[in-house]
């Protein structure tokens, strides 16, 4: 590295920390009390000289013939205030005691100059740097911002920013590119180095600037260039993709294809490809899926998709709906379980104006929205027994009412749910209806999960490298790669598959994805191997495969035990007790776990 550079570099950190400073410096005001009851609120910024007097050239005014015309002065370095008799008659007074020379003031202290009493007040400021959220976080959002786009026609876009460098650099380029941001804009951390903005209300005729500006923002210290490598891609909704799933996979397809070029940013995204021809089928249970799927299509009778999280479901949905006479109109998600009781049944079925605090108008519900197309109604299994009796009535009857309203609406829907759950045990239970789990698992699709389809995950992470490669030559994935993806149990199934590889596509460098690319869970279950000529401790391969298990359900849980536990088949005292055992942190539940 250069000198040059490295005085670029310096200056680049020394300017992003005076603007983080200038941002965190505490705030001090003087509150002047007048002998008439009048206050006065003064603020006294860094490097200020205040003076107090009766001349009207002095920064305060005190009319009083007890107050010298230059009467006291207030001075402000840094963090430090000051205050000093500027040798007037009556003198100039802190906490009863009168001051000789200059005397240090802190939060509280009173002054008095002649019948006005001046208190100092010093707070400190939070840091207005804006929150990164997590990835996990990102996909909860991001599907909010598509059901509310669906639902009452808006858009947004999703920009990916890539900002490469030293690590104190990128984060001055982040914090540089936050001051350009909305309040309503989010951030968030989608892999290392890459982060993921959301964009309400912008669309792709409207988008372009902002973007621009947001990349010049994190390239420019000043009108200088900074010793960072800044790309971005877009994409929006609904003009490039209409799930969360296609707006990723797009907006990463445009960042990389805007390597090399000076703007950084790229409009449009690369087409994707014909709806369908990325879906593999290549092991006999999930090609018996796709059979069904299409003998299922166009019959208007309600379609149940079961299997664990992650396995495709929403997949198989889209599939039903673009096999149909309905592809036309439009397919809606509903994350039944992402929704809370007291607002699923207004988002279902819609509301009328007062119907509630807050509802200042009439709003249509999922239901009414998806009048000629497919309803997919995601963890049907989560909804309360109330609102399983007004979704039977719908299902049975093709009509329903508003929340506070007393008309009846007819809807032409076609509906498919989807859970993970066992519902017929749920029904012994009492926790779902059992009419409403006939009405909906008259023909049920059940998913297998990915571990018991091995043949497809080599082809599916090929699938992943090609989609996040941008149209850019994909690198291929080594023998021990794809061995260590044969052998890993996938416990968050294709989700958990897209995750590692889009994962190792960041991080990776050269032609090939090697083993190291891939997450660590991964990597560890590669390392676990017999030398058919040596030996091994069973306790440590035993202890080795359970903390590995425990590890990868957490993360496909997004930290909560509770669910953790089920999933391991496990009480969640027993899975506390593994933790600690094993020297496990569980991450932040997305949830607060009961």
């Amino acid at each position: 590295m250069s000198y040059e550079t490295k005085l670029t570099s310096a200056d680049t950190l020394a300017a992003a920390g005076r603007e983080r400073a200038a941002r965190t410096a505490p705030r001090a005001v003087l509150v002047v009390y007048g002998e008439d009851a009048t206050t006065r609120v003064v603020e006294v910024p860094d490097g200020a000289e205040l003076t107090f007097g009766r001349s009207r050239n002095a920064t305060v005014h005190i009319e009083s013939e007890r107050v010298s015309r230059i009467h006291a002065k207030v001075t402000r370095r840094g963090a430090a205030l000051a205050v000093e008799d500027a040798g007037s008659r009556n003198g100039t007074w802190v906490n009863g005691a009168q001051v000789s020379g200059s005397q240090v003031l802190a939060s509280g202290d009173e002054i008095v100059v002649g019948p006005a009493t001046i208190v100092v007040g010093v707070t400190t400021r939070v840091d207005e740097q804006r929150r990164i959220h997590s990835g996990s976080w990102l996909e909860e959002r991001l599907a909010a911002e598509v059901d509310r786009g669906l639902r009452y026609h808006r858009v947004f876009t999703l920009l990916m920013v890539r900002i490469q460098g030293a690590a104190p650099e990128v984060e001055a380029a982040l914090e540089r590119l936050s001051t350009k941001l909305r309040p309503m804009d989010l951030v968030a951390e989608y892999a290392p180095s890459e982060l993921a903005i959301v964009l309400p209300e912008l669309d792709a005729g409207t988008v372009d600037d902002t973007a621009r500006t947001l990349v010049a923002a994190a390239r420019k210290v000043g009108a200088e260039d900074a010793p960072v490598s800044v790309t971005a891609g877009l994409a929006a909704f609904p003009a490039h993709g209409t799930t969360m799933g296609a707006l990723i996979s797009r907006a990463r397809a445009a960042v990389s294809s805007a390597r090399g070029r000076r703007a950084g940013v790229i409009n449009t995204p690369p087409d994707e490809a014909p709806g369908g021809a990325d879906v593999i089928a290549e092991d006999p249970q999930m090609r018996r899926v796709f059979e069904l799927v299409q003998k299922v299509a166009d019959h208007p009778i309600t379609v149940l998709v079961c299997g664990e999280t992650g396995v495709g479901k929403e997949v198989v949905a889209a599939a039903l709906h673009r096999a149909s006479r309905r592809r036309a109109r439009p397919l809606l998600r509903v994350n039944c379980a992402s929704l809370p009781e007291g607002l699923l049944e207004s988002a279902l079925f819609g509301h009328e104006k007062g119907a509630f605090t807050g509802a200042d108008r009439q709003a249509q519900g999922y239901f009414e929205a998806a009048h000629g197309g497919t309803l997919f109604l995601d963890e049907i299994g989560e909804i309360s027994l109330g609102t399983q009796a007004k979704l039977l009535r719908v299902l049975e009857e093709r009509r329903f009412t508003r929340v506070g309203g007393t008309a009846d609406i007819e809807v032409d829907v076609r509906v498919v749910c989807a859970t993970n759950r066992d519902l017929e045990t749920e029904t012994r239970k009492n926790r779902f209806r059992m009419d409403l789990f006939f009405r909906i698992s008259a023909f049920t699709i059940l998913i297998p999960p990915l571990r018991d389809r091995r043949g497809e995950i080599v082809r599916l992470a090929r699938l992943f490298v090609r989609q996040a490669s941008g149209g850019r030559l994909p690198p291929a994935l080594t023998g021990a790669a794809e061995d260590a993806l044969q052998r890993y149990p996938w416990p968050g199934n294709v989700r958990e598959l897209r995750n590692a590889i889009e994962r190792a596509m960041v991080i990776h460098t050269g032609d090939t994805i090697e083993l190291e690319d891939l997450p660590d869970q991964i990597r560890e279950g590669a390392a676990i191997q017999i030398d058919a000529g040596g030996s091994i401790d069973i306790r440590d391969h035993v202890a080795t495969l359970e903390r590995r298990a425990i590890d990868a359900a957490l993360a496909a849980c997004n930290g909560n035990q509770t669910e953790a536990a089920k999933r391991l088949g496990i009480s969640r005292r027993t899975l506390i007790y593994r933790l600690e055992k094993y020297g496990l942190k569980a991450p932040p539940a997305s949830r607060t776990q009961e």
